[in-house]
């Protein structure tokens, strides 16, 4: 019989740093690789009522919870906490919301049930509802300006996906095991619709664990240069930038916080918008046509040398000039005309 946990015990290891601020970790950052940070928040007041009990993590986290309705999603506990698509992919979860002591009484009711429903609020921002958890519970980040989310559920089973922006994720409450690959094994993680997501990002169709390696046969190449860790509350993790990460929320109930950065300007925009676009109006050219585009995409964005702009006057190069925020704007501004007039 397949034994899922076996696909674990055959990954490597994710390395470990060491620190106590983001200045000791700047180095690691640097190097654009995913690591581990033992017990790096574990003086949250969070993190240590966790570990008296869940229901003292809830107690703590209602007491600083503003009066407002959360958004929550719900699934069926015959998914056994995977968020997913049915089978005329649809989501398997249900949208709604509620204010956070209702949400936690129905956790308190099912929080021992094996197996348990989904019940999971995801990417909360911490500011926005609730008061004096940033205060109490946060890593400093200096200058950088990080958005700052609280996830909260049940057992759960998020699917590998990524993210453009880096990524610190701090476990609070519960064990969590991560899963990691490099950005180069898209093409080995068998990646779903890109327009219809649990939330935003493209996720892995593959189920670790119950993995079809007759649908999903490059599955095991990916497998084979995965990195896998499970954390323990206080516990953090860096995933770089489009590294994709399968994350399980492994006890009856599980917190974490995270925070999003970009080191480059806002006004760069994201990726993904530039994606789509070239969805929509390249990538059904004919195969001559493509391969043209293809030359200029790398002469403008990809190498982007010097020939680009070193036969033209300083004064003229517009936005082959660096991107500044002036640049950025006369962009935007160009392709909201002409989308709108297409």
């Amino acid at each position: 019989m397949f034994n899922h946990a076996d696909i674990f015990k055959t990954m490597r290891a994710l390395p470990e740093a060491s620190g106590a601020t983001l200045a000791d970790l700047e180095p690691h950052f640097a190097a654009r690789k995913p690591f581990v940070v033992r017990d790096m928040v574990k003086d949250w007041p969070l993190v240590k009522a966790g570990k008296t009990s869940a229901r003292a993590a809830r107690d703590y986290l209602l007491s600083k919870a503003v009066d407002r309705p959360f958004p929550v999603s719900m699934g069926s506990d015959e998914f056994n906490g995977r968020l997913f698509y049915r089978d005329d992919m649809s989501m398997n979860i249900e949208m709604g919301k509620a204010k956070l002591p209702l949400i936690f009484d129905r956790i308190d009711a099912v929080e021992n049930t094996v197996p348990a429903p989904i019940i999971y609020l995801s990417a909360i921002n911490v500011t926005r509802f609730f008061d004096g958890l940033h205060e109490e519970n946060h890593v400093d980040f200096g200058d950088r300006v990080p958005m700052e989310s609280i996830w909260i559920g049940t057992k759960s089973r998020i699917a590998a996906h990524n993210d453009f922006p880096d990524n610190l994720a701090c476990v609070a409450v519960g064990r969590r095991r991560f899963t990691l690959f490099p950005p180069d094994q898209i093409k080995n993680l068998y990646i779903g619709p890109v327009d219809n997501t649990p939330a935003g990002r493209a996720i892995s169709m593959v189920d670790f664990h119950n993995p079809d390696f007759e649908a999903y046969p490059k599955f095991k190449d990916a497998l084979d240069n995965a990195f896998t860790a499970e954390l323990e509350p206080g516990d953090a993790l860096h995933i770089p930038s489009m590294w994709w990460h399968h994350v399980e929320g492994l006890d009856p109930f599980n917190v974490l916080v995270n925070y999003w950065w970009r080191d480059t300007p806002r006004y760069f925009g994201g990726p993904q918008n530039a994606l789509n676009h070239a969805m929509m109006a390249i990538r059904d050219l004919p195969d001559d046509e493509k391969s043209h585009w293809r030359d200029v995409f790398n002469h403008y964005v990809f190498d982007n040398t010097g020939e680009v702009t070193d036969h033209i006057p300083e004064h003229g190069h517009g936005i082959l000039g660096p991107m500044t925020a002036k640049n950025a704007s006369k962009i935007r501004s160009f392709l909201i005309k002409t989308l709108s007039s297409e």
